[in-house]
């Protein structure tokens, strides 16, 4: 879908969106039109249920004393405290109300919104940025799909005075979503078509955007003694692989920010097998590698003024006569050894060898990874947030506020001294598992064990990364949660 800005038009045909305040407050255009229609709109309104209440819709075909063939009504509230996020929603509500309409253009009449701290050209951005959001559709194998089942809406303009203004806002704005397409396109991706090697391919196309990609096969991590990835992936044909990006957008001499991402591209469960049922999920086992991914894509389009390195540990989990056994002991490239007691808790071992390689070799500001790690955190938190684990305040406050910033929220849990006893193991340094209580807690301790005393964050988004249904600006599917977050932290507290 096309997305333009234009100033308002004298005259409006074809579809049009306009907003009204809670109360049946017309926003600026919807007034203009109130006007040109003798008032009818008002009366149609007034014979609704329609109040201008926030999400609440009324679409009218023809409307009486208009040229207008459809005419969008979208509820914005208040209007106190209409912020970015409510931009955005708005621009997502316009795209899932109107893209089956079989209109193939419309307009949006971005206009001032009385009590809203965001200025005309501010508001037509984010709308133009959440409807960008909500138009992504995973689609490339429906060979059959019959043309009224598909999304009829081409183009979308947003009038505002500040069309100049507006366009300038949403080039950032932009970037982040091309990052969030890339996150959704690759988690969305089926097993045979995304595997370690094609994968890392996929990251390499990242080059052409100004970011130094290198490759590290099985025999160099061997050298390394990442004994604990590739002992997750040496039941599988594909070769395990260690993905390393490196974004220099900052001073030469700054330490860069570290995003590290397990990418477990299908994940059986190992000898430790899962139930049949629900399996073919575990294709987005790797969303965690497709956030820094599609993070690293989304700052070098807007050329970030920082030094970032992304990390990505990609393996695939299968059983076979070479798969790693429960019981068996793997030496980490930190030298501690693990007991793996499951083969399905595998994701925290690809990190750990990706933690303490990003420490020894970046000496980075901080350090944050994320993983779709246990279900245990979607028991404790739903799909509403992800888990957040910390040795440090600062930079868990800082995270915290980027979520609620961007609406991808993360909720801090504990990381103390009792949990990491239940990782004692009776032969080794450490288990991998430390039994049903505090299962998301026990699989961030042992995390700690490798971040070497680094400023570090855990994000477990194990119950974000997919959703079953549609949300302001996520259609169902692959969320990339974890994209808007993290470049929201890095826009708001570490670019000059």
């Amino acid at each position: 879908m096309k997305i333009s800005f234009a100033k308002p038009a004298s005259a409006h045909e074809g579809a049009l969106v306009v907003t009204v305040r809670e109360g049946r407050h017309l926003g600026a255009t919807a007034q203009a039109l109130d006007t040109e229609s003798g008032g009818a709109l008002a009366k149609v309104i007034a014979k609704s249920k329609f109040e201008g209440k926030k999400d609440q819709t009324l679409l009218l075909h023809a409307p009486a004393g208009l040229k207008l063939d459809r005419l969008l009504l979208v509820g914005i509230g208040k209007g106190k405290g209409f912020d970015a996020k409510a931009a955005q929603a708005l621009g997502g509500t316009v795209v899932a109300q109107l893209q089956g309409s079989g209109d193939a253009e419309v307009t949006l009449a971005a206009d001032a919104i009385e009590g809203s701290s965001l200025t005309a050209a501010e508001i037509a951005a984010n709308a133009a940025f959440g409807a960008r959001l909500r138009s992504y559709r995973f689609d490339r194998y429906r060979t059959k799909e019959k043309p009224e089942d598909k999304p009829s809406l081409k183009k979308l303009v947003i009038s505002t005075a500040d069309h100049g203004d507006a366009k300038k806002a949403f080039q950032p704005l932009d970037a982040v979503a091309e990052g969030v397409f890339m996150t959704r396109d690759l988690a969305s991706e089926p097993a045979n078509i995304i595997y370690p090697e094609s994968l890392a391919e996929q990251a390499k196309t990242l080059a052409e955007h100004g970011i130094d990609v290198e490759v590290l096969g099985e025999k160099q991590m061997k050298k390394l003694g990442m004994g604990a990835l590739l002992g997750v992936g040496q039941g599988s044909e594909r070769e395990s692989q260690l993905v390393v990006m490196r974004w220099n957008g900052g001073p030469d001499d700054q330490a860069p920010l570290a995003f590290i991402g397990k990418g477990v591209t299908f994940d059986t469960g190992g000898i430790s097998i899962k139930p049949a049922g629900g399996m073919e999920d575990m294709k987005w086992d790797m969303g965690g590698s497709a956030v820094v991914i599609g993070l690293m894509k989304a700052l070098a389009l807007r050329k970030a003024k920082v030094n970032v390195v992304g990390v990505v540990g990609l393996v695939e989990n299968m059983p076979s006569g070479t798969a790693q056994r429960p019981g068996d002991v793997v030496t980490t490239m930190s030298g501690q050894t693990v007991e793996v007691i499951n083969t399905d808790a595998e994701g925290r071992l690809v990190l750990a060898d990706a933690l303490w390689y990003t420490q020894d070799r970046f000496k980075p500001q901080f350090m944050i990874d994320l993983a779709t790690l246990t279900g245990a955190i979607i028991i404790a938190l739903g799909d509403q947030y992800a888990g957040l684990f910390s040795n440090d305040d600062k930079l868990s406050d800082k995270l915290i506020a980027a979520g609620k910033a961007v609406g991808e929220g993360v909720w801090r849990m504990p990381v103390d001294d009792p949990y990491d006893k239940q990782i004692k193991s009776e032969i080794a340094d450490m288990m991998n598992v430390g039994g049903r209580e505090g299962g998301s807690i026990t699989a961030a301790m042992f995390l700690k064990r490798f971040v070497n005393g680094v400023k570090w964050a855990h994000l477990d988004i194990a119950g974000v990364t997919w959703s079953k249904k549609d949300g302001p600006v996520t259609p169902k599917g692959a969320t990339a949660f974890g994209v808007r977050l993290l470049d929201r932290l890095v826009a708001d507290n570490y670019e000059k």
